[in-house]
């Protein structure tokens, strides 16, 4: 049974597929998935009303007003994996690799269904560590994902019928540099993510009450001056966009 994750804030924008999915009423999770839901809110430059390379400014501003509550930086490589026929994308999961830190740690997870409404998200998620040289040598030849041993990658193979026979392709990724701040019993995750087209910068917090956190958040950026709007994408839909949103 998975670990019940926490919901999270966070603002961003979805593809075609993840909005269409956005607007019918969520599934269930599974006995081996748990619901992940997530506040998230999008940094914006003050003088544009849509995400542009100038929301450093309004990341910087944040970063300052909170560095007394900051915990750990992470850096994070992130890696999508799918079919040749894109069998997970079609049936609205992800499958990611996440090394941190200079892979002194690999995270493999398993997303799906996910649902973005009024900056907050909803997922089916499921994580699970691997060894870092091993993750890496499946990003050199994704062939390896369908061999190595793992829970998820088994619930891959056993619910999608993804194997050996059918392969695995790297869709490619992005970096994203993550702060941690300790803040009113929060974790608020301050995100900086660098795609090959631009940088989006993104306010991400876990709890139990996302509709209540996110109601804070914004009390919080506005007390403070800091502009920002919903996200209306996953940095994966961003990411595969080929555009900022």
């Amino acid at each position: 049974m998975l670990r019940r994750k926490p919901t999270k804030i966070e603002v961003k924008l979805e593809d075609k597929l993840e909005l269409e999915d956005s607007r019918k009423p969520a599934p269930p999770p599974t006995a081996s998935t748990a619901t992940s839901s997530s506040s998230l809110l999008h940094l914006l430059d003050r003088s544009h009303p849509i995400p542009t390379s100038k929301d450093a400014s309004a990341h910087r501003q944040l970063t300052t007003i909170l560095s007394p509550f900051l915990s750990r930086t992470l850096h994070q490589e992130n890696l999508f994996f799918d079919t040749p026929t894109n069998t997970l994308s079609s049936q609205l999961s992800v499958l990611r690799l996440r090394f941190l830190n200079n892979d002194t740690r690999c995270i493999v997870s398993l997303k799906s269904r996910p649902i973005l409404v009024d900056g907050v998200s909803r997922v089916e998620e499921d994580e699970e560590d691997l060894d870092p040289c091993a993750a890496r040598a499946c990003v050199d030849d994704p062939a390896n994902l369908a061999m190595i041993e793992s829970r998820i990658l088994m619930r891959v193979k056993e619910e999608f019928g993804v194997g050996e026979e059918m392969g695995f392709v790297c869709l490619g990724g992005f970096e994203n540099k993550r702060e941690v701040f300790d803040w009113k019993n929060l974790k608020l995750e301050l995100d900086e993510t660098k795609y090959e087209f631009g940088t989006c910068y993104e306010i991400e917090c876990e709890s139990e009450d996302p509709d209540g956190v996110k109601k804070l958040l914004e009390e919080f950026l506005k007390e403070n001056g800091v502009a920002y709007s919903y996200s209306k994408m996953t940095k994966f839909a961003v990411f595969r966009s080929g555009k900022l949103p």
